[in-house]
């Protein structure tokens, strides 16, 4: 295990980011267990922190595969299908179609929840820093990278605590710079890399971003 608990996976992200050159800072999190690691990354930075919000669409025999994912755009969402992953599990495209209006509505109820009445920050010339507690199959992490490409940033940088290696190479593609701590070989899971991987609760991220919304 790599990491105590995600603020400690914050931490050790923070302190690797902190030795780049970052021009105007705006962090993103992917909610919810990206929030508490943006966070400390964000606190570190003394950047302002924002959400992407997205949401996973799993195969219908298994919900935590992700076979798409769909983001929240400025104009539109934007749905990433992972084709590979949908022809492997038998996923019929009908079933990523009946999802997409459901995932919406939880993006709706989020946005109402985490953000109240506060709109998106203006990324405009600026770095966007994309936070997530880790990557398992990218497919999230790549709707979350298009929607923020919409939002014109300067530059786009990924920065994770720990992704599958293999992962990698094509992410690094998407972004203008990857910061991952850990790529190990046997990844296995997100949460086996955490000794306290406990669900992020909604009423962790609304405390997190009420202390970040009122500066």
């Amino acid at each position: 295990m790599s990491f105590a608990d995600r603020a400690d996976a914050g931490r050790q992200l923070a302190a690797r980011l902190r030795t780049m050159t970052l021009e105007d800072p705006v962090v993103l999190a992917l909610p919810r267990g990206g929030v508490p690691v943006a966070c400390e990354v964000a606190r570190a930075l003394q950047a302002p922190l924002d959400l992407v919000l997205v949401r996973k669409i799993g195969a219908p025999m298994q919900p935590e595969l992700a076979v798409a994912a769909i983001a929240e755009g400025p104009e539109e969402p934007v749905l990433q299908i992972d084709e590979a992953t949908l022809r492997i599990s038998g996923t019929p495209r009908e079933h990523v179609a009946h999802e997409v209006p459901v995932q919406l509505k939880e993006i709706e109820r989020r946005r109402a929840l985490y953000l109240r009445e506060r709109a998106p920050l203006d990324l405009k010339g600026r770095t966007a820093v994309l936070v997530d507690d880790g990557i398992a199959t990218g497919t999230t992490v790549r709707a979350a990278i298009r929607a923020l490409r919409a939002r014109q940033p300067r530059r786009i940088v990924l920065a994770v605590p720990v992704a599958p290696p293999q992962e990698l190479p094509s992410l690094r593609a998407e972004v203008d710079e990857l910061v991952c701590l850990q790529a190990p070989e046997f990844f296995g899971a997100v949460g086996s890399h955490y000794r306290d991987f406990a669900q992020t609760s909604d009423e962790e991220v609304v405390a997190i971003l009420d202390e970040f919304g009122r500066h």
